[in-house]
């Protein structure tokens, strides 16, 4: 990275007045980039060079960056006068895409709570099965991940999350994901209010469910009493090959959550849908119609780019060309990556793809010191392609709680041709990587000139 790239204001302003740590972290490896624009699946820099984006804000871009139906469908709003906060009555564009989120979700889910952020939007739906039940317990699944606030880390699968936060919700339990036996031994108590479950660990193992698991999971939660809470934050939205994942299995959770890809890549919108029976369970008359409110909520603008962006994705079918790009994605990287001795497995539906990175049964210190392996590529490998990817015009990122697993998952309108250039950059970058020692002499050079520049952005 040039001198220009440190010294430039907003990199200083950033590391002063927002996060400190994160903009060291991004110099322990030389990763900075000061990112400006976009443009569909491409991203430039302050110095205008281009990259392939396969993050995709983390699963917020399906409709790509920028689209420019959704640039001019905004433009036209913030002509019009629009009132964006409506608090005394009705909202037109609240009231227009809760039913279109109805009719595209299927009976029974037909009404909407709105917030701004996929965390508020599970705790909605926490919050309708604690009334509705009269429970206090939530149980979700190891490695699941649900946001940062208090009750979404409470039911966080991840310990580091909570933990410094010290004590947090009572009754929260985790069960293996997966495992239809475990999680009907924790049901069996009928002291859990819902059942709060990603429809793939998006930010462990990027883990696909087992065949059934959903379904089996909501049949399970119904003998009990207990509410399933589908949290379809980064997976809806036509990211896994469906418009939303349990589609795959044929079935209606109890509660829908969404966020992220809602919002069109332009403005924040969270939504908890379920049904009218469990609606009116918890806001059934006049004095409690409030119990999930929000300033901002509903606002106008939210509302019509997440309206915008539901046209978009079925207007040029990008669920259909999800799964068609995410089959070629899947075939062409185990293809390309055949044999690699770091490279274990390749998993995913539709465009979100992992790849696990790690020891498998070839190269010489993969059978000398598995664990010496193991441990570099669990806490390094992934993070470190991910940078060098970066230099080879590819934004890419790890799964956030586990490091050894490369997420793919760019804009639903990645063309093949930008799926052919993704591959070969990534089967290029892991090429130079056969072995550990490869990798670790690497990582300590690139280590030793960053300190030896002072960690510099």
């Amino acid at each position: 990275m040039t001198n220009a790239t440190r010294d430039e204001p907003s990199v200083e302003k950033y590391a002063k007045h927002v996060n400190p740590a994160f903009v060291k972290l991004l110099g322990v490896f030389g990763y900075g980039r000061l990112l400006v624009r976009a443009r569909d699946v491409w991203v430039w820099d302050h110095q205008d060079r281009r990259y392939l984006d396969l993050l995709a804000g983390f699963g917020s871009v399906n409709v790509g960056h920028n689209h420019p139906r959704m640039a001019e469908r905004m433009k036209r709003f913030l002509s019009e006068d629009a009132l964006n906060f409506v608090h005394v009555g009705p909202s037109a564009p609240a009231a227009d895409l809760a039913a279109e989120l109805a009719r595209l979700a299927g009976p029974p889910l037909e009404v909407c709570l709105f917030s701004n952020t996929g965390a508020e939007a599970v705790e909605g739906g926490m919050k309708l099965a604690r009334i509705a039940t009269g429970r206090k317990g939530f149980l979700s699944c190891e490695g699941g991940y649900h946001g940062q606030s208090f009750g979404t880390l409470s039911i966080s699968g991840v310990e580091k999350m909570r933990e410094p936060f010290g004590d947090l919700l009572e009754g929260c339990a985790r069960v293996p994901f997966g495992d239809l036996d475990a999680l009907e031994k924790a049901l069996r108590k009928k002291d859990v209010a819902g059942f709060v479950v990603d429809p793939f660990l998006c930010e462990a193992e990027v883990t696909p469910p087992p065949p059934g698991y959903l379904r089996g999971a909501q049949e399970l939660c119904r003998r009990y009493g207990t509410v399933f809470i589908l949290d379809e934050v980064q997976t809806g939205i036509g990211r896994t090959g469906t418009l939303f994942a349990y589609q795959a299995e044929g079935f209606v959770p109890d509660v829908l959550v969404l966020a992220k890809s809602l919002s069109g890549g332009v403005a924040p919108v969270g939504v908890t849908l379920t049904s009218a029976d469990l609606h009116g369970r918890v806001f059934s008359s006049m004095d409690r119609f409030g119990l999930h409110a929000s300033t901002f909520a509903a606002n106008a603008f939210s509302c019509t780019a997440a309206l915008e962006a539901l046209s978009i994705v079925s207007d040029e079918k990008l669920v259909e060309r999800s799964a068609a790009r995410g089959v070629e994605l899947q075939a062409a990287l185990r293809k390309r990556l055949a044999g690699h001795p770091l490279v274990r497995d390749i998993r995913g539906r539709g465009l979100l793809v992992g790849i696990e990175l790690g020891p498998t049964d070839k190269g010489f210190m993969n059978r000398l010191a598995p664990s010496v392996v193991r441990s570099v590529s669990r806490n390094v490998f992934g993070q470190w392609a991910a940078v060098k990817l970066l230099e080879r015009d590819i934004i890419c990122q790890p799964a956030s709680q586990h490091w050894n697993v490369l997420k793919i998952e760019p804009p639903l309108t990645i063309a093949p041709a930008e799926v052919e250039k993704a591959v070969a950059t990534i089967g290029e970058t892991l090429d130079e990587y056969q072995g550990v020692t490869a990798l670790m002499n690497d990582v300590v050079q690139r280590l030793g000139k960053q300190f030896l520049a002072g960690w510099a952005f």
